[in-house]
């Protein structure tokens, strides 16, 4: 059974970055093995909304274009009403266990992403965040450095 990896937007930009620098290369890299052993990497639809905002702002139209073809080259996870509805009990939890991801009135992009995984993972996918920060959204779903995923 193949692994569903949903890249957080840390990875998701670097993947995305026209660059050719080391940390680029080196995510790429992973990104191919990943499958080629089989794997499956989705674009979260929210972390797409928080690369592409940050390359709209910058006026990055290479990195715009590489994160279209990113998309269109990985599975893309659209955000659904049931995605809202887990994501919104999880802040809550973590509002109340004390270990908030974000402000308050943020969005918080993490419990979003948080809740796909954790509704893939009830339909019976092994699923798992690639992420460069993965300290958030550990508490809910099982997440990794990109790095640390072999």
């Amino acid at each position: 059974m193949s692994k569903l990896i949903l890249l957080d937007s840390g990875p998701l930009g670097i993947i995305s970055n026209p660059s050719k620098s080391d940390i680029v290369l080196a995510c790429r890299e992973w990104a191919i093995s990943q499958h080629e052993q089989g794997n499956v990497l989705i674009v979260p639809e929210i972390a797409d909304y928080e690369v592409r905002r940050e390359l709209l702002r910058a006026e990055k139209q290479s990195g715009l274009e590489r994160l279209d073809l990113v998309k269109r080259t990985f599975a893309y996870l659209p955000i659904t009403t049931a995605v809202m509805l887990r994501a919104a009990e999880f802040w809550a939890r973590a509002r109340k266990a004390g270990r908030p991801a974000a402000d308050n009135a943020a969005l918080d992009a993490d419990v979003i992403i948080a809740a796909q995984a954790s509704i893939l993972i009830d339909e019976g996918s092994e699923a798992i965040i690639a992420s460069s920060n993965p300290r958030h959204l550990s508490m809910f779903v099982p997440t990794a450095e990109w790095q640390r995923l072999s």
